[in-house]
C-alpha cells in the first residue's frame, strides 16, 4: 500500500532543507522497498518546525520535525509510515496547540492540500464562491463583501466593498482587478504563503471581484524576491484557464474575466498602491498625487480595484459562507480574521490565523511563547519596518485597528517583530530613517531629505551631540515628515522613531549605556 508523506514546498521549509529532506526520503523508501508518494503541499506556518513531514496513516496526519535529511533513517527504523513515536514527532498535525487554537477561513487549505491540484482544491469547497458570485448581480456580491466587513488586509484597513463599489459605479471601458503582492514589510509572509500553498483561493478571490465590478483582466503585481512564488502563481493560472475558470467564459457563464503575474524588481515603495500602478505600467515606480483616486482613474488611466493577497483571498469564504458567518469573528469595526505573523525573537515563529481582539501579550507570551533567548521582551513592532514599537506597558493593547490607532500604532499588513532587552532603540530609530532614505522614490521633499536628516540627527544623539536639542529636532522633523509626504512611507516612518523615543527614552541619554547582564 503505498503511504502518502507531505513535506511543504514553500520558501520557508526549503530554505531550512525541505528539498534535501524529501531526496533523503526518496532514497530511503527505494533502500528498503517502500512504497511512499510524496506531496509537495504548502506550509502550516510553524516555522520553529520546518521542515515539517506528515505521514498520512489512516484519516489523520502525523507531524515530525524539524527534520534534517539526517534524521531520515532514524524516522524509517522507528516505523515513520505507520506514525510511530519518535523525538521528532507532535503527534496528530492538527492537535499541536498553535494550530489547534486558531481560526482558519483564509488559510483553510494552507498546507492541507496539494497547491497544484484542482481536484484538491474543490474537495475543501473551493471554487464554492465562485460559483455562488456568477449566479449574483454584480451590486449583490458588492453589497455581501460590504455587509461581512472585510477592510483591506494590507495595512490601511479601509473597507474593501466600499472601494469595489466605487469601481462598479464609475464609467470606463476597462477596468482592472490589481492584487498587491509585492510584500515587502519584515516579519510579513502572508501573502507569499497563499501564493505558494493556494493560489487557487488568490485566483477565486480575483475573479470574483471581477465579476463585481465589471473587471475582465487581472495582474498580481509581486516582487522577483518571491521566485517560488511566482512559479506556483504562474502554474495555478494556466490551470485555471485550462479548466476554464479564467478565460472568455468564468466557469462557464456570460462572464469573461482573466489574469497573469508581473514582476517588480524589490523596491519597497512599489507595494505603494499608485507607485505600483507606475511600475505595472513600465514606468519608473514613483508615487502618483491622489486624487484622482485608483478606483476612478488607475491602471492605464482605467477604474481600478487595488487590493492585497490577504484581502482577495478572503473573499471566496464570504461567498460561499456568507457575510454574517464572516462578520461574527472581530471585535468593533474589525471583522473576520487576521493572520498574524510572529517573527524576531521568539519561540515560535510563524502564521497565525484568528480573529481580531487577542491582545498583543496573549500573542508574544502565550503564542509566541516569549522569547527564543529567555530574556525579557522589551519591544515589540507591529506593523512592519513603519509600524510603532510597543513596550509591555502596553501588551493589553487588542489586535484592531482603532484600538492600535488610539495607541499611536498601526496593525499594517499583520507583522510582529520582538526584541529580548539588549536591542539598542536608538539603532532602530536610525534603522528606520535609513530605510526610507534608501527606499525613498524621491518625488516629496519630506520623504527624500527629511528621512537623510533623520539619519545624521540620530548619529548626533548617539554621539552625544546636544542630545536634548537633537531630540526635539528628531521630533520636527518626524512632525513634518508625517504631515508632508505624499505616501504612506514617509508618512509612517515617523511611527518607530516617535514611539521609540516616548516609550524608551534611556535609549536616547546622552550618559554611557550599560550592556545588560549576559
Amino acid at each position: 500500500m503505498t503511504v502518502r508523506i507531505y513535506v511543504p514546498r514553500d520558501a520557508a521549509a526549503v530554505a531550512l532543507g525541505a528539498d534535501r529532506v524529501v531526496a533523503a526520503i526518496e532514497a530511503e523508501a527505494a533502500a528498503r522497498g517502500l512504497d511512499v508518494a510524496i506531496v509537495r503541499n504548502g506550509s502550516r506556518g510553524l516555522h520553529w518546525v520546518e521542515p515539517l513531514v506528515e505521514v498520512v496513516v489512516g484519516d489523520e496526519r502525523i507531524a515530525y520535525g524539524p527534520v534534517k535529511p539526517s534524521d531520515v533513517a532514524s524516522l524509517f527504523d522507528a516505523g515513520l509510515l505507520s506514525g510511530a513515536d519518535h523525538p521528532l514527532c507532535h503527534g496528530a498535525t492538527k492537535d499541536i496547540p498553535f494550530l489547534k487554537q486558531q481560526t482558519r477561513l483564509t488559510f483553510a487549505r494552507c498546507g492541507i492540500t496539494d497547491p497544484l491540484s484542482l481536484d484538491d482544491y474543490r474537495r475543501y469547497r473551493g471554487l464554492t464562491g465562485l460559483q455562488k458570485a456568477i449566479a449574483m448581480a454584480p451590486e449583490e456580491i458588492v453589497r455581501e463583501v460590504t455587509d461581512s466587513g472585510l477592510r483591506g488586509r494590507g495595512g490601511a484597513g479601509f473597507p474593501t466593498g466600499i472601494k469595489w463599489k466605487t469601481v462598479l459605479e464609475a464609467a470606463g471601458e476597462r477596468k482592472y482587478i490589481v492584487c498587491n503582492a509585492d510584500e515587502g514589510d519584515s516579519g510579513t509572509f502572508a501573502d507569499r504563503m497563499i501564493m505558494e500553498g493556494d493560489p487557487f483561493v488568490l485566483i477565486e478571490g480575483m475573479a470574483i471581484a471581477g465579476l463585481a465590478t465589471g473587471a475582465t483582466k487581472g495582474f498580481i503585481y509581486t516582487r522577483s524576491e518571491y521566485p517560488h512564488a511566482i512559479a506556483a502563481m504562474s502554474e495555478a493560472i494556466e490551470i485555471a484557464r485550462r479548466e476554464g475558470i479564467l478565460g472568455p467564459s468564468v466557469l462557464g457563464s456570460a462572464r469573461a474575466f482573466d489574469m497573469e503575474v508581473r514582476v517588480g524588481a524589490g523596491a519597497y515603495v512599489c507595494g505603494e498602491e499608485t507607485a505600483l500602478l507606475n511600475s505595472l505600467e513600465g514606468k519608473r515606480g514613483i508615487v502618483r498625487a491622489k486624487p484622482p483616486l485608483p478606483a476612478h482613474k488607475g491602471l492605464f488611466d482605467c477604474p481600478t480595484v487595488i487590493n492585497n493577497v490577504i484581502s482577495l483571498a478572503s473573499v471566496p469564504v464570504i461567498l460561499d459562507r456568507g457575510a454574517a458567518f464572516y462578520r461574527d469573528f472581530g471585535m468593533g469595526r474589525s471583522r473576520g480574521t487576521i493572520p498574524i505573523q510572529i517573527a524576531g525573537n521568539v519561540k515560535h515563529g510563524g502564521l497565525y490565523e484568528t480573529a481580531f481582539g487577542l491582545s498583543l501579550g496573549e500573542i508574544v507570551d502565550h503564542i509566541a511563547g516569549g522569547t527564543a533567548t529567555g530574556r525579557p521582551v522589551k519591544a515589540v513592532q507591529v506593523g512592519g519596518p513603519l509600524g510603532a514599537y510597543f513596550p509591555r506597558a502596553l501588551f493589553d493593547t487588542p489586535f484592531d485597528y482603532e484600538a492600535f490607532a488610539a495607541k499611536d500604532g498601526l496593525i499594517g499588513h499583520a507583522g510582529i517583530v520582538v526584541f529580548d532587552d539588549t536591542v539598542d532603540m536608538l539603532h532602530q530609530v536610525r534603522f528606520a530613517m535609513e530605510f526610507c532614505a534608501i527606499e525613498s522614490c524621491g518625488k516629496c521633499t519630506p520623504c527624500r531629505i527629511g528621512s537623510t536628516r533623520g539619519v545624521e540627527v540620530a548619529d548626533r544623539i548617539a554621539q552625544g551631540i546636544e542630545p536634548e536639542k537633537n531630540r526635539e529636532l528628531l521630533g520636527d522633523l518626524c512632525n513634518t515628515m508625517k504631515f508632508g509626504s505624499l505616501c504612506a512611507l514617509g508618512g509612517f516612518t515617523p511611527y518607530p522613531v516617535l514611539s521609540a523615543m516616548a516609550h524608551f527614552p534611556e535609549d536616547f541619554s546622552p550618559a554611557p549605556r550599560v550592556e545588560a547582564a549576559e
